[in-house]
């Protein structure tokens, strides 16, 4: 395994993240692939397999301490190290025309427990093994709806959700400054998938460009920042 890129990518099993699965496994990366439930990613693994690629399935639930602490343990044992984090796991419980002042609370300690705790959770659990890497990279999926800089109303659950996640990725960043580790937010803009629906104006491959970009950072890339189609956007 020494010299092959060990890359952990939550929510794998559709849209964004099974596409930057396929993606990196295809760059030749070693890719784990995780899912709440893990025969969804049955395909996956058979597609790249067949073509001669790595990939390792696991089940996660980013919601749940004991599946997270699992995953890290498995990845432990097996790996020893982990080089790529792409938190690409979240939902989005509130519809677009949603008001902040009718939001009930479950629906946003909900969102919360996915999108921002489930983003802390894994990175917490996996930046021991990070540091076992020579170019650890964590990749963190958040929103142009999370921008204080053009803040609108509706979906406000997954907007505070996704302005949350952008603060944990500047902490982080600070915190691990001059450890070699780097860590950045990407917006991937309105893509089809499930959640973003058909009539999205944004690929698949469009939406990771600029989360491979940042998975695949050089020595000399930034950390700490926010990013969309690979160039900085305001927080």
């Amino acid at each position: 395994m020494t010299g092959q890129r060990i890359s952990v990518v939550t929510g794998a099993s559709r849209g964004l993240g099974r596409a930057a699965a396929r993606h990196l496994a295809v760059e030749g990366h070693m890719v784990v692939a995780t899912a709440r439930r893990p025969e969804d990613l049955e395909s996956l693994r058979s597609e790249l397999r067949s073509a001669g690629h790595r990939i390792a399935c696991h089940p996660l639930d980013v919601s749940d301490d004991d599946s997270v602490v699992t995953l890290a343990a498995w990845l432990g044992e097996r790996f020893g190290r982990v080089d790529v984090l792409i938190n690409n796991a979240g939902i989005s419980l509130d519809r677009y025309s949603a008001s902040l002042l009718d939001l009930p609370l479950e629906i946003l300690r909900a969102t919360l427990e996915t999108n921002l705790y489930g983003v802390l959770r894994v990175t917490q659990a996996l930046i021991p093994l990070m540091r076992a890497s020579d170019a650890g990279r964590v990749v963190n999926l958040a929103s142009g709806m999370g921008q204080l800089s053009d803040m609108q109303a509706g979906a406000p659950a997954y907007r505070i959700s996704k302005t949350a996640v952008n603060a944990v990725t500047r902490i982080l960043a600070a915190e691990l400054a001059g450890s070699g580790i780097k860590v950045n937010s990407v917006c991937p803009g309105w893509c089809r998938t499930d959640l973003g629906g058909p009539d999205a104006p944004r690929t698949l491959a469009e939406g990771i460009d600029t989360v491979i970009w940042l998975a695949t950072l050089p020595d000399d890339g930034p950390t700490g920042g926010f990013f969309r189609d690979r160039k900085p956007i305001p927080w």
